[in-house]
């Protein structure tokens, strides 16, 4: 049986997170339940996992399918691919991403959409305020270094753009190019076409279950040639509005 399409739409990609995606489910019912928020959609995005993540999404969605829903990709693709499934496939008016690995608090999503329903932005980026909180002093170490060269590569000023706990308008991402690590640069590629992007503080919570799937490596330097392309895509951006247009009467900017 269709759905009424929800306001909001959470998309969450996971890989191995069984263990994550019932609490997650049971967090998410109860906090937006508590705000008031009932017309949304919950996305679990299995990227190919080898344990039962799906299984697990899976009984979500025969518990509440009408706020549950589950894509399952057929092999393992990566973060930038699933998300991307996910928002695809998404029918609300506001699409939130968040991880799967219960670092991301549920409690913050109405912070995080209320400047995109107000109308002050087109996108709403997490930043992890307190990182002292929920991660070693090691990994707070890799997320700065990558940052850094993120910012200092693609001429952004992102406090934290390794974090994907993010609210914006569907429209955002009708024109997005899609690429392998897209998901690391969601917010600039946002703003390349034309929309307003906002940050706000989120709570930064410990892993509980499963391991990480970043390390030095992946967080500060595989995404080396993904920066370059961003930077060649700042350059080349295109910008134009018409003054006047005898069909519709009216300007349009891209």
């Amino acid at each position: 049986m269709a759905h009424a399409a929800p306001e909001i739409s959470i998309v969450i990609p996971a890989y191995n997170e069984e263990d994550n995606v019932p609490l997650l489910a049971e967090e998410l019912r109860r906090e937006l339940a508590v705000r008031g928020i009932r017309a949304f959609e919950v996305i679990f995005v299995d990227d190919g996992s080898s344990d039962k993540t799906a299984q697990r999404a899976r009984a979500e969605v025969a518990r509440d399918p009408e706020h549950f829903r589950l894509v399952r990709l057929e092999r393992n693709c990566g973060e930038s691919a699933a998300t991307e499934a996910g928002l695809r496939r998404a029918r609300g008016g506001i699409l939130v991403t968040m991880d799967c690995d219960l670092q991301n608090a549920p409690a913050d999503i109405p912070a995080l959409i209320e400047p995109v329903r107000k109308g002050d932005a087109d996108c709403a980026c997490g930043w992890r305020s307190d990182r002292m909180h929920g991660d070693t002093g090691w990994r707070l170490m890799q997320s700065r270094i990558a940052n850094g060269i993120r910012n200092a590569l693609s001429g952004e000023s992102i406090r934290d753009a390794g974090c994907t706990f993010r609210a914006f308008r569907r429209e955002c991402v009708v024109r997005i190019k899609i690429f392998r690590g897209m998901h690391r640069f969601l917010p600039t590629l946002i703003k390349l076409e034309g929309f307003r992007v906002v940050e706000v503080p989120v709570r930064n919570r410990s892993r509980v279950h499963g391991v990480s799937k970043y390390g030095m490596w992946n967080r500060a330097f595989a995404a080396f040639y993904d920066l370059l392309a961003v930077r060649w895509m700042r350059s080349r951006v295109v910008r134009w509005r018409v003054a006047e247009d005898s069909l519709e009467g009216g300007s349009h900017s891209q």
